[in-house]
Order: structure tokens, then sequence, then C-alpha cells
């Protein structure tokens, strides 16, 4: 695709997801940099390092900006049909903005020519709709499942917006004059908006005309409607997936507003290839190694554990005189070194003296932990995790690039799918 072509004549017919067209001859790559969520989602059981599980909110590993530059220049090298980068999680792309536009800026900097994408709920997309513009973004989905708040209430726990939790009718009504918001600034932009709703059989089914009615006015260019997923762990587990003919009807409903977008795989958060290209053993292994690469290149393999006697996480990071560090060899964590925490009384400086410390260390692992802290050390490359439970379950976990559960359960392939997961054979 030369790269002189005006953006605005090239957005629809480059990326897959926009024209059911390009999905034979143009690729997307999905950049796992943002694991943190600002919604909590009844159909959403966000639990990470299961291969079998195809679905939205899964990944084998999340990477630091510097990371994914570095891997998607691997991946667009060894296939040139990639057209677009994307950002669709794990979490939301907007609840760890700061992650997410620094890999965006990244990619469009190295390389202008590709699409770049992201996928939110919308709530914080009026806060960073010039950003998102700025970094060079064309094309959103946003994520809304009803416009009738009596509706919305039914879909989410709850939702965070900065320190403030809403529950209910107040947090539907939120999110959706946000949602509507956002779409309108990314439109008035010249940014495309897809709206993907999940359609769930007598909660919105019969809604969803509504819903793309009111998205189109706010400046929406198409619709997706996406069958929910019965994911166990989530609230809405029992509940049944909508019947084709269901989906049928909510698809007829919605087209008299937006066009539908009828070739959905309800993609990975790390998903690379063509719609509906199964990712390969080589693919998840080139994700996991930049997982583990160090902001200078070299290979990160320990683990840092805040532990009172080494059995456990269990210490908070503020209290820990020393960290245990370990390694993980043919699957089995063994302490390899004790390493002195920098002197307390320092302000920042103790943390990024820490993180200096700690430059072979893929993750630390603490059983509590403050905001500076964890800002200014996964700035310098560390996976912080606060958790608590066993050292040798847990350090496997973060030494391949998985996620930790908060309160320390790691998640494996077979909790909750036990092998039945979406795309599981």
């Amino acid at each position: 695709m030369p790269t002189n072509e005006p953006l605005a004549a090239r957005k629809m017919a480059g990326h897959p997801c926009f024209d059911a067209d390009a999905k034979h001859t143009q690729g997307r790559a999905h950049l796992p940099v943002a694991p943190a969520c600002n919604v909590q989602c009844h159909y959403c059981n966000r639990d990470y390092d299961c291969v079998a599980e195809s679905r939205p909110g899964v990944t084998s590993s999340v990477l630091q900006p510097w990371q994914a530059e570095r891997y998607f220049d691997e991946i667009l090298e060894a296939d040139p049909s990639i057209s677009v980068a994307g950002i669709a999680g794990p979490g939301d792309a907007l609840a760890s903005a700061d992650t997410t536009l620094s890999t965006l800026r990244r990619i469009h900097e190295k390389h202008p020519e590709t699409l770049l994408c992201v996928a939110t709920n919308g709530l914080a997309l009026p806060q960073h709709a010039d950003a998102l513009a700025a970094a060079g973004v064309s094309h959103v989905t946003v994520t809304v499942n009803a416009v009738d708040p009596e509706i919305g209430k039914l879909f989410y726990a709850w939702i965070r917006d900065g320190k403030n939790i809403h529950r209910g009718r107040a947090a539907a009504e939120l999110l959706w004059s946000r949602q509507r918001e956002g779409i309108a600034r990314m439109a008035a932009l010249g940014i495309l908006v897809k709206v993907n709703t999940i359609v769930v059989p007598g909660l919105n089914d019969r809604h969803v005309g509504e819903v793309a009615a009111a998205c189109k006015l706010a400046g929406a260019t198409m619709h997706n409607c996406m069958a929910m997923i019965p994911v166990a762990g989530s609230e809405f587990a029992s509940l049944p997936a909508p019947t084709a003919r269901e989906m049928t009807l909510a698809r007829e409903a919605a087209s008299s507003y937006l066009p539908q977008m009828e070739h959905c795989n309800r993609c990975r958060a790390d998903a690379v290839g063509r719609l509906g290209e199964a990712m390969s053993p080589e693919r998840y292994a080139l994700l996991d190694r930049h997982a583990r690469l160090s902001p200078g290149g070299t290979e990160r393999k320990l683990v840092a554990v805040a532990s009172m006697e080494g059995a456990f996480v269990n210490q908070h990071l503020g209290e820990a005189d020393e960290l245990l560090i370990y390694a993980v060899e043919e699957g089995v964590c063994k302490q390899v070194d004790v390493r002195r925490a920098p002197p307390t009384g320092t302000g920042n400086t103790r943390w990024e003296e820490l993180g200096d410390l700690l430059t072979d260390c893929i993750a630390l692992l603490v059983a509590g932990i403050g905001p500076s802290p964890t800002r200014i050390l996964r700035a310098r490359g560390l996976r912080v995790f606060e958790t608590e439970g066993l050292v040798k379950d847990l350090v496997p976990v973060a030494a391949t690039g998985g996620e930790i559960r908060k309160l320390g359960k790691p998640f494996r392939c077979g909790d909750g799918c036990s092998g039945k997961g979406q795309g599981c054979a």
C-alpha cells in the first residue's frame, strides 16, 4: 500500500474490521499493552495466559510500549500484509491511557503508513480524544451495550471514573453520556467509529436498534452485534448465548441505522494476522520473548519478591529491607540472590534506585505497593504485581510473562475453561 496515498481514501479499504473485502488481504496486530479496566462488565472475566481462549480480554503476555514497538517491528517484517496496529486491552485501552498513547506514538513515528486502531468502553474517550488524534489514530471501536440506563444498569457491576465509583443507573447514565460525547468527538476529528454491542438475550436483544440509532446520531459509521459468550467466573456465566435467529433479528434492527459488520471474529487482545487466522505457537513465543525484554534489549529472566520468610509473597514493598530474587528452571523456581533495598527517606529516588537494582528482573511481586513506586518501576520495565500467595506458584507465572490476579491466584489454561474455552477443540 503506497505510503503517500491519502489516509481518508484508504481508511475503510485498509482495515479488515471495517471492510469485509480487506479481511482477505490485510491483517492486524493487536498490541496487548493495556491491562487495567475502569468498567466491570457482567459478561467479562479477564483471565490471562490461556491460549485456548479465543475472546476479547485474553492475552498470553502484557507488553510495555518499547516492547510493543520492537514486537511490531518483527511482526511487520515477517508479514507486510499487516496494515493495522490495534490496542484492544486486555483491559480498556484508555484505562491505561499513558501506556496506550506512548505505544501509538512509537508505532506512528516509525510506521506512518500503518493504520492505528483503539478499542474502548468509551468512559475516558472524551478526555483523550485530541491525544488519540495527535497520535495518528484513524479508527476507534466503542462498546455500547445500552443507551437506556434501565437496561444499561443490568450490564455493569461498577464503573470507576477517576477515584469515584458509580453503580446501578447512575453508572449506566454516566457511561452512555461519555460514550456519546466520545463518539461525537472522534467523528469531528475525522476518525472512523465502529460501535460494538454485546447482545444478551432478554436484556438488550430488543434494544439493539435503539443503540444503533443513537450511535449513528452521535457520529458512528459502522455497527457490530457480538453474541455474548458465557464466560466462566463472570456474572453472566449461566445465561445462554443468543441463538442465530436472535442475532439475525438484532442485526436487522440495527441495520436500519448503521451498516453491519458481520465478519467479526471476537479477537483476543494479542491477535495477529488476518481475521480468523489462528495464532501459531511461534507467534506466541515471539510475544512472550518481547514481554521479557528490558529497555536495553536484554532478556529479563528473574523475579523479585517481597517476602518475610521466602515461602509466601506477604510483604509491603515499603517495609521490605531486602528482596528475594528467583530464577525459574524447568518450571521450578529457585532462589538465586538476596538484594538489599535502597534506604528509606529519599522519596522517589528510592524507587528509581530500586529499578536500577532490578534491571535483570521481569517482575516484582509484593503484598502491597503505593502508586508512585508502581509508576516508577513499571516505567523502568518491571511488571509489578500486588498479590499474595505461594512463591512457588506465583514466580513461574510471572517469569514467563503471565498475569497474576490481585488475590494471588495465577490463571492457567484449565481454570474456568477446563480445556473447553472458546476455540478449544
